[in-house]
């Protein structure tokens, strides 16, 4: 049993007392994964992220910066109360209303839970199953005040740890540069792209009030992120981290006796990276190739290059960008898919424009004119003159379970969930609905074939890690009736 993720579920509520059901399966993941889970009774302390310094795992110097004036602080805040209370439109619409967003299963716990001791209702927990398993999801550390979507929260992550047939659960947020800014001022400051633009004069008011904040030293972004790491979990390189495509990804360690802590923010030495360009942010969704151990990811951008292709090697140092210019405006990508010798990406309908915030909008929204494309690169190309695009029309990737080669690496299979109602993702996402379907790529005619798999809503797939980019016969998702 190794560590695993699944994001954006409804949070475990039971109380201090978690009862574990006789209902598990082996399966026997290769050798790093192992690493992230200390067998010793190491202390681990947390390295604090706040306003003045940023320590990450590679690289131990302090990123200074300027000490927050409390007068200013105080002005801030009164303009946050007065935006809030005086030029948010109300009532809010039910996707950024947190009285409809968290509620029922989506309801936020309130505190941390140190690691507790799980009584094991029926059966008894083998002693070879040795492991933690851990899920990853939004969880906002204050109650909203106003707009609010289900994405916003900061990320904390659940876990059950198994050892010598005994259990424990734990849940701790992830000590990101947001989180523990916030903390320390006691309330929420940084603006989401998905809720906070409500209306012309709110969303003014927080683009200037961000702004005074970034200039007078109170939030520096650019030193430190902003993201919230609350989508998922990966290992990269033999170590764990939580991630957010929004920021670089934290690590994070999971203790001998079932705590988690977090390390810091990592930019895996942050080369490779384009002149006049800078390495902040990449998918929460790396795939890991069980050979070589290299991790393959990508960051898009709301400037040109809007799309990057890059690399992790075995050792965790980050390789040469990969700039994909074929991208002509900033497209939200979420999730790829590699196989043994291509990256394959969806170009999708959903967008990021800047300037619909001046018109009281939220920048992410769905073109709806848009073809979306699925474009094919060699895995280890370095730069995009070999990429080639098709045309997919209909095609909004959720995620990719994963993609193998066949007919000696003529034909590239992809398992894809689907929006096929990607206009309801933003506003309703209880009602969107995603699709399993195969799509066969022919990197000799340049032509795709694409037939569904199933009738039932899917999404959030996990497979064996060992079959990434190699052809698999299981998955595992939830499903929606």
């Amino acid at each position: 049993m190794d560590t695993l993720s699944s994001s954006y579920l409804p949070k475990y509520t039971q109380s201090f007392l978690l009862k574990i059901q006789k209902n598990y399966s082996f399966t026997t993941f290769h050798e790093p994964l192992k690493k992230p889970i200390s067998n010793t009774s190491d202390i681990f302390k947390f390295k604090k992220i706040n306003r003045k310094t940023q320590t990450t795992p590679d690289n131990n110097n302090n990123n200074r910066t300027r000490k927050p004036n409390p007068l200013l602080t105080t002005l801030f805040k009164s303009i946050d109360d007065f935006t809030l209370g005086s030029l948010d439109k109300f009532p809010l619409p039910p996707s950024v209303d947190p009285k409809n967003v968290l509620s029922g299963n989506y309801a936020p716990v309130e505190n941390e839970l140190p690691p507790t001791a799980c009584e094991v209702a029926e059966g008894s927990i083998p002693i070879c199953l040795n492991g933690a398993y851990l899920r990853n999801g939004p969880n906002p550390q204050f109650s909203p005040r106003g707009p609010y979507h289900l994405f916003d929260g900061d990320g904390m992550i659940q876990m059950i740890r198994i050892s010598n047939g005994e259990a424990t659960f734990c849940r701790r947020y992830i000590k990101t540069y947001k989180y523990m800014m916030e903390r320390d001022l006691g309330y929420p400051i940084i603006p989401s792209f998905l809720s906070s633009f409500n209306g012309v004069m709110a969303s003014l008011a927080r683009v200037a009030v961000t702004a005074a904040r970034v200039i007078t030293g109170e939030f520096t972004p650019a030193v430190n992120g902003y993201g919230t790491s609350n989508i998922s979990v990966a290992v990269i390189a033999g170590k764990l981290y939580a991630l957010g495509e929004s920021d670089l990804p934290y690590e994070i360690k999971v203790t001998a006796d079932g705590d988690l802590v977090t390390l810091g923010r990592c930019d895996f030495g942050g080369g490779g990276v384009a002149a006049g360009e800078e390495f902040l942010g990449m998918t929460a969704h790396p795939k890991v190739d069980p050979d070589t151990g290299e991790a393959f990811a990508f960051r898009y951008h709301v400037v040109a290059p809007h799309l990057t292709f890059f690399r992790i090697d075995s050792e965790g140092r980050k390789q040469a960008d990969v700039a994909i210019r074929g991208v002509k405006t900033a497209t939200v990508v979420h999730d790829f898919a590699v196989t043994e010798n291509y990256a394959v990406f969806n170009e999708g309908k959903m967008v990021i424009t800047p300037a619909e915030i001046l018109r009281g909008r939220r920048p992410v929204r769905v073109d709806g004119g848009k073809i979306p494309r699925i474009g094919v690169i060699e895995k280890y190309a370095r730069d995009e003159s070999g990429m080639w695009w098709v045309d997919a029309p209909g095609l909004n990737i959720s995620h990719a379970v994963n993609a193998w080669e066949e007919d000696g690496g003529d034909t590239v299979v992809m398992v894809v969930t689907n929006y096929t109602t990607v206009e309801m993702v933003l506003d309703r996402l209880d009602m969107g609905q995603t699709t399993l379907e195969e799509i066969r790529i022919n990197t000799k005619t340049k032509k795709i074939r694409r037939r569904p798999l199933s009738d039932r809503v899917l999404d959030l797939a996990v497979i064996n890690p060992a079959f990434v980019g190699k052809k698999n016969r299981y998955d595992g998702q939830i499903y929606s009736d």
